[in-house]
């Protein structure tokens, strides 16, 4: 099983889980999917996007509930970013975990096993 990652706001995941899925942030709903990041991709990636940003979730994903709507493609230093062209139906989330503040300018990523 190959687990992908999604930092949003706790906002938008509190509203996720009243409306039963998550239809993406607003750069997803911008961008017209929704950005995930491999384990491997996220320090850079709460780094690059949510730098001072406080009151995140950290939502776990497995990606074989998705079939065919989420699709790696090529993102950021031409690496592999899974990008989901729909909604993520709360069936597919693992788990969703506060994401630690930033302390000294560092944001410190949590142990990602189930």
């Amino acid at each position: 099983m190959t687990t992908i990652y999604k930092i949003c706001s706790r906002t938008e995941w509190d509203a996720a889980e009243a409306q039963g899925q998550f239809l993406g942030s607003a750069v997803d709903l911008r961008d017209g999917f929704i950005h995930f990041s491999a384990a491997a991709q996220l320090a850079e990636t709460a780094a690059k996007h949510f730098t001072g940003q406080s009151d995140l979730m950290l939502i776990a994903i497995d990606a074989g509930v998705l079939g065919a709507a989420l699709k790696w493609e090529r993102s950021r230093n031409n690496d592999l970013f899974p990008h989901l062209h729909g909604a993520l139906p709360l069936a597919a989330v693992r788990w969703a975990r506060p994401l630690p503040d930033s302390v000294g300018g560092k944001r410190q990523i949590p142990e990602l096993a189930s």
